[in-house]
């Protein structure tokens, strides 16, 4: 038994289907306001303005991408010559405050070494 048997009515909605189904007939819609159908003219002008302003975006994108690597690269040349003005500092500084240095500096203002180094005991007095 077929289900076609105990229910007739889908053999007659299945019928009514295919027979609308022929009638249909497609037809482009009208828009809503005016009436009139779109024509393909404004549609190539609405996409080649829209392909036109992502162009642009992405010009100005790029510009700004590039600028900023230009900016990026002169930063890190500024820190690249601070860095080796401080290693020259600290070079200088070491230097100026070696003991040979700082021994001849001494020299130069009449200073004279010590040969015999005297060292005061403060707990010597105390019980």
């Amino acid at each position: 038994m077929a289900i076609f048997d105990l229910a007739p009515a889908f053999r007659n909605s299945r019928e009514l289907v295919r027979t609308q189904t022929n009638k249909a007939v497609l037809r482009l819609v009208p828009e809503a306001k005016t009436g009139q159908v779109a024509g393909s003219k404004s549609f190539a002008t609405f996409l080649t303005a829209i392909f036109i302003a992502s162009l642009i975006g992405l010009l100005m994108i790029n510009t700004l991408l590039a600028r900023d690597a230009f900016l990026l690269g002169q930063l890190k040349q500024e820190a690249q010559i601070l860095t080796d003005q401080r290693e020259a500092i600290l070079q200088e500084l070491a230097a100026k405050s070696s003991p040979d240095r700082l021994a001849e500096q001494a020299t130069q203002l009449g200073m004279v070494a010590s040969t015999n180094p005297r060292f005061l005991d403060l707990s010597a007095g105390r019980p």
